[in-house]
């Protein structure tokens, strides 16, 4: 959530900083601003809302300087308005800011008594007063922004600037992403590197603790007590990610129909297609490799969608490799105070790999002993830099906020992970491992199939728009895709959506059932269709709407004329929660732009949650 740029460089900066700051757009924001320093005077334009807004106020007032600082704001603390927006000013310093002060309230208060005034309710503006008060006391910019950050609690990345030094931008992070980019004369500052990509693919990465001087022509880096550090400079993949919607509508649309051919770019990093065997390769600790033969047990834990990814992988590797595995959501587990197994894999998912709750999670049983693995969509990120063993997804930059291609390339990496794991530990022989493999390589073809089917499902999301809540059911894989697909409803449409275990639905549920509800039944034809059935029948019975997603055995069995179906490819039952995928997505999108909503930026939302 929310995104800063900086760039300290040798031409007028403010539309460079505006334009890296819409490669930022996918993370989630409400407001936005950019402050610059020219000769010695530090000025800002500040908007609500959309970018185009900060656009027009600089149109019309335009700044000058060859140095400055932007941020697209997700509100934390205060109301999304102008006044709350970031950079923060104090006297000659100015702020941008990702993350959370838990201590703002006791600095603020000590600040006050300082003689201090604040004119924003943030957390952000107390960073600001800091390091003026340290100015203010004598000391340097560069030891005031150093004795404010050490006064701070929580996750935060800053961008720290100075009215009387226009060569110089303090960063800092503690949590939050933050990489420092490296030009001909210019040096650069951006939440990623894909903010940074139109300048240069030569990215530092800051860790957690460090803090550095950024000036036209160098950085350093020191750690949090003050002793200089080197990090790695790495050239960064994002500069040739030049992300546009194409002919589509939304990124999302477009995101959904990359899917056939990023499924199939994933698979095949994890898959040899000619032996037709599974081939683990991971981007960690190749001299220690991953052997699932040794594990006793599998813990499993992520946020939101790709916490679905790892439901549904339980299933697999249950029933594939007969391994035990416990799934968690990130934000409990961290506090549920887990005994971890001795022979124990500790498994994270993440899309943006800077997931603030699944790298606690990933700190926690790193302090267990716990031999840890990561599934991210960013190979430079931190939950990638601190695992054993990385399985990197090639979904390439998801930029709509309701994840899709990620999801579903989660979903091919677990797969290939889960098959592997049941050769590794004696339980899929040779046959069965090919036979599992060929089915594997058919869900791009399959998901393919399946977005041709966009003009009937879009027909049904149009009906779902005039209703006010939708029950989704599934069992089996099912049942984690069905949540899925209320979180999807959720996210972009606004209605209230629920999804259930469909054996579960005696249990409560039924109660919801009337004329005006809608159920989505995820239920493809498996062996446990006709319990599934059974169910169906019931809602049927109360005068519930069905809209069936099946194959055509499925539906010739179901016998339900009443139900609309999205009929389906018949399909192997490996990749069933692959391919089903694309209709929950698609179904969702176009309920949401039917009502209107903003289908690539739901209110409320981020795309990188990197705060508790």
């Amino acid at each position: 959530m929310c995104g800063i740029v900086g760039i300290v460089g040798a031409r007028p900066v403010a539309p460079l900083i505006v334009d890296a700051l819409k490669r930022l757009e996918y993370r989630g924001y409400d407001s936005a601003g950019v402050a610059t320093v020219e000769g010695s005077t530090l000025d800002r334009r500040r908007a609500e809302g959309k970018l185009v807004n900060l656009e027009e106020r600089l149109n019309g007032s335009p700044l000058a300087g060859n140095i400055g600082i932007g941020h697209t704001r997700w509100a934390t603390h205060g109301a999304p308005v102008e006044v709350n927006a970031h950079p923060h000013f104090s006297s000659e310093v100015a702020v941008v800011h990702n993350g959370i002060i838990e201590n703002f309230r006791e600095l603020r208060a000590l600040l006050e008594e300082e003689g201090f005034t604040f004119s924003s309710q943030t957390d952000t503006e107390v960073v600001a007063h800091l390091v003026a008060s340290g100015l203010k006391s004598g000391l340097a910019p560069k030891e005031a922004a150093f004795a404010a950050i050490k006064q701070l609690r929580g996750a935060f990345a800053l961008a720290v600037m100075f009215g009387t030094d226009a060569n110089l931008i303090i960063a800092a992070r503690n949590g939050p992403p933050l990489a420092i980019g490296h030009g001909d004369g210019e040096m650069y500052l951006g939440s990623d590197a894909v903010a940074l990509a139109p300048f240069t693919n030569r990215i530092t990465y800051l860790e957690d603790g460090d803090w550095a001087v950024v000036r036209r022509d160098s950085v350093e880096i020191f750690d949090e007590t003050g002793n200089t550090i080197d990090r790695v400079q790495q050239t960064s993949i994002g500069s040739a990610l030049m992300v546009d919607k194409g002919n589509h509508r939304h990124f999302m649309l477009k995101e959904i129909y990359e899917q056939p051919e990023v499924i199939g770019h994933t698979l095949a990093n994890y898959v040899d297609f000619n032996a037709s065997r599974i081939a683990l390769r991971d981007m960690g600790d190749t001299a220690n490799p991953l052997d699932f033969a040794k594990l006793d047990r599998l813990n499993i834990t992520a946020c939101g969608t790709a916490y679905l990814a790892g439901y549904v992988a339980k299933y697999w590797f249950e029933r594939h490799a007969r391994l035990p595995v416990d799934i968690d959501v990130a934000s409990e587990f961290r506090y549920r105070e887990v005994p971890m197994a001795a022979n124990g894999l500790s498994l994270f998912i993440s899309q943006s790999g800077e997931t603030a709750d699944t790298l606690a999670g990933l700190k926690y049983c790193e302090a267990a002993g716990q031999h840890l693995a990561a599934i991210v969509n960013v190979r430079e990120s931190t939950i990638a830099r601190s695992s054993h063993n990385v399985f990197p997804t090639l979904a390439g930059p998801e930029i709509g906020v309701a994840s899709t291609k990620a999801f579903t390339c989660q979903l091919s990496v677990l797969a290939a992970l889960a098959i592997g794991a049941g050769v590794q530990r004696g339980h899929i022989d040779e046959a069965s491992e090919q036979r599992l493999v060929e089915e594997l390589s058919e869900a791009p073809r399959y998901a393919n199939e399946v977005l041709k089917m966009e003009n009937e499902i879009r027909k049904l999301g149009h009906t779902l728009a005039h209703k006010e809540h939708v029950l989704y059911l599934g069992r089996d894989t099912n049942y984690p895709l069905a949540m899925e697909g209320a979180l999807k409803l959720k996210e972009l449409s606004y209605i209230h959506a629920e999804a259930y275990a469909a054996g579960e639905l005696k249990h409560g549920p039924i109660a919801l059932i009337d004329e005006e509800m809608p159920v989505v039944v995820i239920a493809p034809h498996d062996r446990i269709f006709e319990k599934t059935v059974s169910n169906m029948q019931e809602v049927a019975a109360r005068g519930g709407k069905i809209i069936l997603i099946t194959d055509e055995r499925g539906a010739q069995e179901a016998g339900m004329e009443e139900a609309q179906v999205i009929l389906m490819p018949n399909m192997p039952e490996i990749i069933t929660p692959i391919v089903y995928s694309l209709p929950i997505q698609m179904l969702a999108y176009h309920t949401a732009v039917h009502m209107g909503t903003d289908v690539d930026q739901p209110r409320n939302l981020a795309k990188s949650v990197t705060v508790e």
